[in-house]
């Protein structure tokens, strides 16, 4: 097999980081999203390339998986979604405005903004800094106070600083914190299931 070392090495990573990934953030961003449920606010979700289609993700499972007959259902939208909307804000507003300016109209005291981001919105492209309209994003979300999950990987970046609560995945690799990103989001709806399952009416 020419590609066993590779294959070897990549997952001898994951299980690194399994081994490294702090447990405390997870388990409170599980709480905050529980607590908007209970409270009956809603849960917006963002990010930028492969990030924004975990976005998409993340809000059908929050939406659908969570969902138990008799219960109330969890309010998830992904900022990600209405294309034309995104396009006519980027052609008139700008890159930077495409999620506040969807933010701007809804979000609202208890609301919970999810931003997902490789890198954590820090650094700089052919396109100039990176993730800007994630951290106006959360400009909206606290100016209306809204609560803000990060997800993110390297060493955090913005997103660790400005974010309630922040999840890294502790690895430089792109691909990784990616795929890390869509099971953490896997793991959190899957215990939020089981959380409003056992809640009693």
């Amino acid at each position: 097999m020419k590609n066993a070392a590779y294959i070897s090495r990549y997952l001898g990573d994951m299980e690194t980081v399994i081994e490294a990934l702090p447990r405390e953030p997870i388990d409170t961003a599980i709480e905050l999203l529980y607590g908007a449920w209970q409270n009956s606010n809603t849960i917006f979700i963002a990010g930028n390339g492969g990030s924004a289609s975990t976005a998409s993700h993340f809000a059908c499972d929050l939406a659908k998986w969570t969902a138990h007959e008799g219960k109330p259902r969890i309010k998830a939208l992904a900022l990600t979604d209405n294309m034309p909307l995104y396009s006519a804000l980027i052609n008139d507003e700008g890159p930077a405005s495409a999620y506040s300016e969807q933010l701007e109209p809804f979000i609202t005291d208890g609301d919970v903004l999810i931003l997902i981001s490789v890198h954590g919105g820090s650094g700089d492209g052919n396109a100039g800094p990176w993730s800007q309209n994630l951290l106006r994003a959360v400009d909206v979300a606290r100016t209306n106070r809204a609560s803000v999950i990060g997800l993110s990987g390297f060493d955090g970046g913005a997103l660790r600083e400005l974010a309630d609560v922040c999840i890294v995945v502790p690895i430089d690799s792109t691909p990784q914190v990616e795929s890390f990103h869509l099971a953490l989001e896997h793991l959190i709806c899957d215990c939020l299931r089981h959380r409003i399952a056992d809640k009693e009416t």
